[in-house]
């Protein structure tokens, strides 16, 4: 396989490190996140990841829960992301892929704090790059700290990596007439409300001409497929 891209980030939702778990950290996830991370780092492509921190704690939804302040709330859903992003620098490790932590809030003790150039100079030397603590700011979604990352490193496109094969429109696993799109313009996910992203994010991509491709990231190969350019998933651009 030869690689489409240079230069990539990947999103990650919480929700993928869950496994067999209803909350928490499942280490066999996080071993085959690395393994499918490995493979395109093994096709010299150059990988930056953001992590969400939804299977831990998921600051918008739980702040009304608690009857918590939403700033406290949202710093809470930031530092869940540096837990995950620890779990899989260490897996990455451990399948031999050299990777640094960079956090959006310094902790100087357990992660790098987020330096562009530093970051890009990571990218060069090959080493993967994991983003956490989203943006550093409350009211602000780690798809939104993707796309700001994505623009600010350069990369050639972003990939949201799901548990569905695509964006559709309508949730697959409540409506089987739910109809999955291949291609989608910006605006038209803008206007269809179709939530796969916030707005935020959709924008600052399509204001940076950042194509985005939501796609099955737990599907064996699937990542490694689509940085080589396969038709998998739902292009938005």
């Amino acid at each position: 396989m030869k690689a489409k891209y240079k230069r990539i980030l990947l999103k990650l939702s919480g929700e993928a490190f869950l496994g067999q778990y209803s909350h928490g950290i499942d280490t066999d996830i996080c071993a085959h996140l690395a393994q499918q991370i490995k493979a395109v780092v093994d096709l010299d492509v150059e990988i930056a990841l953001v992590v969400g921190g939804g299977n831990i704690f998921r600051g918008a939804i739980q702040s009304k829960a608690f009857q918590m302040q939403r700033t406290v709330a949202d710093y809470m859903g930031m530092l869940a992301t540096v837990l995950n992003g620890l779990s899989l620098q260490n897996a990455l490790e451990h399948s031999g892929v050299q990777s640094r932590v960079m956090t959006a809030i310094e902790m100087h003790q357990i992660a790098e704090p987020y330096i562009r150039r530093r970051a890009i100079r990571h990218l060069e030397k090959k080493r993967v790059v994991i983003f956490v603590a989203g943006t550093g700011n409350p009211f602000f979604t780690t798809d939104t700290a993707a796309s700001l990352r994505g623009v600010e490193i350069e990369v050639d496109a972003l990939f949201k990596g799901t548990k569905v094969d695509g964006v559709y429109s309508s949730d697959p696993v409540k409506n089987d007439d739910a109809k999955m799109f291949k291609t989608l313009t910006y605006m038209e996910v803008i206007k269809k409300q179709l939530r796969i992203m916030d707005t935020t994010a959709i924008t600052l991509c399509m204001e940076n001409n950042l194509p985005i491709t939501v796609f099955n990231f737990m599907k064996k190969g699937n990542l490694q497929k689509v940085v080589c350019g396969q038709n998998i998933g739902t292009l938005i651009k």
